[in-house]
């Protein structure tokens, strides 16, 4: 086991766009995958259109540079990817497979 802190995925989201139910469905989803691979999943106002996911800093989507939002199972790739690369996550990556 790692001494290593447990990533901590930030979820930025506009409340002006009333996207905070979608904010909070996105951590639920990722809490209900990697649990307690997880440090923290933080949800954080903002303004302007922004909805980003962000690994310990680092960008994994961005609704500006990705053409919109993320399905559940494209998120949860993206932050697998991340923090443990080689983790399968069953049904999600089947998905992926299907559209290559």
């Amino acid at each position: 086991m790692s001494d290593a802190p447990a990533p901590r995925i930030t979820i930025s989201y506009c409340t002006q766009c009333q996207w905070l139910l979608r904010a909070g469905w996105m951590a639920q989803e990722l809490l209900s995958t990697f649990g307690t691979e997880l440090g923290e999943v933080a949800l954080v106002p903002g303004t302007g259109g922004v909805f980003r996911v962000s690994v310990d800093g680092a960008q994994v989507w961005d609704r500006a540079d990705d053409d919109g939002f993320p399905d559940a199972a494209e998120l949860k790739r993206r932050v697998r990817d991340r923090i443990d690369p080689d983790r399968a996550l069953g049904h999600a990556d089947r998905a992926a497979e299907g559209r290559a």
